[in-house]
């Protein structure tokens, strides 16, 4: 049997690579020959019912390599023994990577050309972060920064709500948002919040500057760490006492405000 630590030291150098787990999502995602498979991974204690019979018969179709873990080296794969049901699969995701390298990236540009990314702050719902997604690809954004805790992770479900728009568009992960941010700010971004009581209204940002616009949690909004590290504040005018819009239409308007 192979070791996981092994694999996931080899793993590291591929940031294109996204791991999901779950009996369901990976089923559906090997049903599915639009997403490009790299990789399946199964318990060896796993009982081998018809789903996973279903899995390698796919996997096999699809010339897909398996590989067979004890259930310790399956949770280091999938960084969730209690959710992954013993199966993971790795996805090829070309645009996926990380916010240290898209900084390294900026920095050694000569050009310095400004960017416009989306910052998620515990977006949970997966139909959300998919809408996000595809509003992000359709307008422009040049990206979106997505934590690895405390959102709504890549999944089939995402994958469907963003409608093939995630394999066209940057998704930077970092470990903490409130840190990424910080070093964005570092290197010479502006990190906006969203405020009704802001004076500056979202259709007077102008594109000459780095610029991350942050969306906060469906029911509680941004999150004070992450709050901290605002350093502008911007406001959607509303008519008719309507007080906040969904995080989704919020991301949409960011996306198309120079478009239209």
């Amino acid at each position: 049997m192979k070791d996981s630590s092994e694999y996931l030291k080899k793993r590291a150098f591929y940031d294109s690579l996204l791991t999901i787990y779950g009996r369901k999502p990976v089923l559906e995602a090997l049903e599915d020959p639009s997403l490009p498979v790299h990789k399946l991974h199964l318990a060896s204690s796993n009982r081998r019912d018809q789903l996973i019979s279903r899995m390698e018969a796919l996997a096999e179709e699809r010339q897909v390599e398996i590989a067979h873990w004890d259930r310790k080296g399956l949770s280091r794969i999938s960084k969730n023994s209690r959710q992954d049901q013993g199966v993971a699969l790795d996805l090829a995701l070309p645009h996926y990577g990380t916010c240290e390298a898209f900084l390294r990236q900026y920095k050694n540009n000569s050009e310095k050309k400004p960017f416009e990314l989306l910052a998620l702050d515990g977006i949970t719902n997966p139909q959300n972060l998919g809408m996000i997604i595809r509003s992000a690809c359709a307008g422009g954004m040049d990206g979106i920064i997505l934590p690895r805790k405390g959102c709504a992770q890549i999944d089939p479900l995402v994958i469907k709500a963003s409608t093939g728009a995630l394999f066209k568009t940057p998704i930077l992960r970092c470990e903490t948002l409130a840190k990424s941010l910080a070093d964005f700010r570092e290197a010479g971004a502006r990190v906006c919040g969203l405020s009704s009581h802001a004076a500056m209204t979202l259709a007077e940002v102008s594109g000459e500057m780095p610029t991350i616009f942050v969306l906060g949690n469906e029911t509680r909004g941004v999150s004070d760490t992450v709050a901290e590290q605002c350093n502008e504040l911007l406001r959607i005018p509303m008519h008719n006492d309507v007080e906040s819009l969904n995080v989704a239409v919020t991301a949409a308007l960011i996306s198309f405000r120079r478009q239209l």
